[in-house]
């Protein structure tokens, strides 16, 4: 037992689990924990905005495979940084909100006090996988083993806890955090993955979709995919599971050109939102479909023939396992045809200009292990197809929240994660001047991320929505921008303007090479941009 402050006793329990890194923005709440941080000697990251805070804690988390923590003050701070919550839980990151709450006596009072929420906890517990409040020193260790229990255990996801404003400086005699790991997840039912083998024997042209559950799968994937001839297709967070230069691994515009003729669909670590909402809107005649996922709720949200409920790696391992002993007879010139609807697809993507020309040579310049964030975009739409992924947690997206304001925070927190790899942020003007203030962050912190921002002086996407769907009228979606140039500059950032794709190779390399904060103002004609709704939203075959 040591004597502690729950400040204290709250960042023992981090340093039990291995955390060294904290993003946050100090208040009066929490002032007692920030002074924990400095005595334990943990990386501070502060921010402008508290929104920053839980994006680089994102960002950090999606990129290294680490929970990533951030804290700010309660109330409005909590709400600010809640979007980047609410990105975390969708995208199942292991994101810990460490918050302060109103003094002791006055809780559930509703006196008005600083910061004071209705229910803070209840409004917490809405959009995080799991919060409690640590109402003593004492409990703290207990208290965040279980935070970090909650977020690694089963579906990952975004955890809160608070503490009363007068307890980060209360002292009690405190025992040591003990990890508590994660829950024991369950295990592949062999009946199931019997059933789940047989209609794979039964398919000829079968198709695998992975997202981000499947990262630690992606061993156990390749070998499924090359023992069946699957493609092997991520929208978004499963990206890089299987290389885009693989045969297999196929982006959501080459897979779509075979889905007409797929008789088996496999869901690993899923939803599953490309073929069964309305980004695919169709279904293939005879269609079977198998899942493994590790939470037993999308068997019901989804119900497909085989459902398997398992931890992606070892569920994969026990089907390839079965699917090798009962034998696959692959169906003759699969691969052809992958590699002729991959080459078609790429062909076909390219109309969609100037975004391609700008992927293009991103990815020829940057190296495989380079991390790409996107943002709601006419380039970041684009880049969900047109932009090769080679490995996992390599390209960060908002997932299906679709946190407009994400990329360049979420960048940051990506870069700390990785400071010896490249990192790129695209942006669009819109979404970019949502955390712009965090230059000032990068340059404090010498954060030496890329930022693109595609300026086309509009929410490019809601002005094209606006004129086709609304006989021409468009409403609050024009922007008058700052000289971003001039604007980085004065923030200390280095910065350039390009104009063409042409200028945009050398531009690209300068900043990389700068290796410090960078922006580039990639100047676009406002509507001037192909749709890239095409590949997105592609119609019936």
């Amino acid at each position: 037992m040591t004597t502690m402050t729950g400040g204290e006793a709250i960042v023992s329990g981090l340093v039990a689990h291995g955390v060294d890194t904290v993003f946050g923005l100090p208040g009066a709440q929490v002032y007692g924990l920030f002074d924990a941080f400095h005595q334990a000697q943990l990386k501070v990251v502060g921010a402008r905005h508290e929104q920053a805070c839980g994006y680089m804690a994102f960002g950090y988390a999606r990129a290294s495979g680490r929970p990533g923590v951030f804290s700010v003050v309660p109330g409005p701070g909590v709400l600010n940084a809640g979007a980047a919550l609410l990105t975390a839980f969708g995208c199942n990151e292991p994101v810990l909100c460490l918050t302060g709450q109103v003094p002791t006596d006055y809780l559930g009072r509703g006196r008005g006090h600083l910061h004071e929420m209705p229910d803070q906890l209840a409004t917490l517990r809405s959009f995080v996988k799991w919060a409690e409040r640590i109402e003593y020193p004492d409990s703290a260790p207990t208290l965040v083993s279980r935070a970090f229990q909650e977020m690694l255990s089963g579906r990952r996801g975004p955890a809160a806890l608070e503490m009363p404003w007068d307890v980060f400086t209360q002292k009690a005699e405190t025992s040591a955090a003990k990890p508590l790991g994660p829950f024991t997840p369950p295990q592949p039912d062999p009946d199931r993955i019997a059933k789940a083998a047989a209609l794979i024997a039964g398919a000829k042209a079968p198709m695998i979709f992975v997202g981000a559950g499947a990262i630690e799968a992606r061993d156990e994937i390749l070998e499924l995919a090359e023992m069946i001839d699957a493609p092997v297709v991520a929208f978004r967070s499963g990206r890089g599971i299987l290389s885009n230069a693989h045969e297999l691994g196929l982006t959501m515009a080459a897979a779509y050109k075979l889905w007409p003729t797929t008789d088996l669909m496999i869901g690993i670590g899923t939803r599953m939102e490309l073929p069964t909402t309305f980004r695919w809107p169709f279904k293939p005649d005879g269609l079977k479909s198998i899942r493994i996922d590790i939470d037993p709720v999308e068997m019901r949200r989804l119900i497909v023939d085989a459902g398997i409920v398992a931890d992606a790696k070892a569920g994969t391992a026990a089907l390839a396992a079965a699917v090798s002993k009962a034998g696959y007879r692959k169906t003759a010139g699969r691969r052809a045809i992958i590699r002729e609807a991959s080459a078609a697809s790429l062909q076909e993507i390219q109309r969609v200009q100037p975004q391609m020309a700008y992927l293009n040579v991103l990815r020829a310049v940057l190296p495989h292990d380079a991390i790409v964030t996107d943002e709601l975009s006419q380039v970041g739409f684009a880049s969900w197809y047109g932009f090769p992924v080679y490995e996992p947690r390599t390209f960060i997206t908002s997932g299906y929240q679709g946190t407009l304001g994400a990329g360049f925070p979420t960048a940051l927190g990506a870069k700390v994660a990785h400071p010896d790899r490249p990192v790129v942020a695209i942006t669009g003007d819109g979404g970019f001047m949502f955390a712009v203030q965090e230059l000032a962050t990068a340059v404090q912190y010498n954060i030496g991320v890329v930022t693109l921002v595609f300026n086309n002086n509009a929410y490019g996407n809601v002005r094209r929505d606006q004129r086709e769907r609304f006989d021409g009228r468009v409403v609050a979606s024009d922007l008058v921008n700052p000289d971003f140039v001039r604007l980085a500059e004065s923030f200390g950032v280095a910065a350039s303007k390009v104009t063409s794709p042409d200028q945009f190779k050398s531009a690209l390399e300068t900043a990389l090479a700068h290796g410090g904060p960078y922006l580039i103002d990639i100047e676009i004609p406002r509507d001037s941009e192909v749709s890239p709704w095409a590949f997105i939203h592609p119609p019936k075959p």
